[in-house]
This record gives structure tokens, C-alpha cells and sequence, in this order.
């Protein structure tokens, strides 16, 4: 088992201004949804993962309700992405596990719907998936924001063993 980080802390904060405009930044967009910041850097408060609401402002479903962003978290996950991370934490974790966490994230998305809505629901679990890992960074931003996820961790065993590093092979 590996620790979180000590560069950040889990925060529960609606966004400020700054946040907003690093976000977007981060993002690449304006988000279309409602979030509030999860994790920030300790260093400077900088935003690392975000917690979207599970329907965006028009009504339609978001499936993703962990969103890592941070940099450079973001970039060694791509990193761990890149040199096979999806297939290998599939093998040594095993489907079974997995599927439990889609369906504790699942759980956790939908009890954030707004109480007697029956418009469009997310569906699936992590990312948006029903079987396996579709994305590592999802399955590593639920876990640094506190979740459950054995996909999460196993991707935080690996950037401490520096396979999101540069130089990592």
C-alpha cells in the first residue's frame, strides 16, 4: 500500500476565480459542468483533480466524476499510459477488481444526482467504462481525491517507482 503524495492535500472547495481560469487552462475548455476542487497542490494551491457534478449544465449525463488535471501528475500518467499501464494493471489486478470499482464509483456518481431526477443518468463506472480500465487518469484522480480505487493505487506504486518519469523506460 502506498501513501498519497505529501505534495498534495485533499480539499473540498467550489471554485474561485483563480481556479476557474487555471481549470480552463488545464482543460484546454471551459468546463460545461459544475465542479468543486478535490485536491490541490501543496506548494501553491494550484488545482489537481476536480469533482464534476454527474449531469452537465445543459442536462446531459457526465460520466467522469474524478478529473485529474494537474500537471505534472497528468503528464506521468500519460507517461505510465504510454509504455502499456492500461494493459498491465488489468492483468495484475484482474477484471474482478476492477469491476468492483466501477460499480463503488458508479454508487458514489449517482448519489450525487439531484434527488427524483429521471432524465438522461452516466452510466458505467470509472471514466465512463463497464469492463476493465479505459483510462488510468480517472482511476488516479478518484484515489489521490480519497476513493477506494486499486487501479488508482496501482498507478500511485508506479509513478513512486518512477515509471512516469522522463527517463523511465
Amino acid at each position: 500500500m502506498v501513501d498519497r503524495p505529501a505534495t498534495v492535500e485533499i480539499v473540498d472547495d467550489e471554485p474561485t476565480e483563480a481556479d476557474r481560469v487555471a481549470v480552463a487552462e488545464l482543460l484546454g475548455r471551459n468546463p460545461t459542468g459544475r465542479y468543486t476542487v478535490v485536491v490541490r497542490h501543496v506548494a501553491d494551491g494550484s488545482p489537481v483533480v476536480i469533482r464534476n457534478h454527474p449531469l452537465l449544465d445543459d442536462g446531459r449525463p457526465m460520466p467522469t466524476l474524478y478529473w485529474l488535471l494537474g500537471e505534472p501528475e497528468r503528464t506521468m500518467v500519460s507517461r505510465l499510459e504510454s509504455r502499456g499501464g492500461v494493459h498491465r494493471v488489468e492483468d495484475e489486478i484482474g477484471l474482478e477488481v476492477i469491476a468492483a470499482a466501477h460499480d463503488a464509483y458508479a454508487a458514489e456518481r449517482d448519489a450525487a444526482l439531484p434527488e427524483g431526477w429521471d432524465g438522461p443518468r452516466p452510466t458505467a463506472g470509472v471514466g465512463g467504462t463497464r469492463i476493465g480500465v479505459k483510462c488510468l487518469h480517472a482511476h488516479y484522480g478518484w484515489w489521490l481525491a480519497g476513493g477506494d480505487d486499486p487501479v488508482g493505487e496501482w498507478v500511485a506504486e508506479r509513478l513512486t517507482a518512477g515509471d512516469g518519469d522522463r527517463t523511465a523506460g
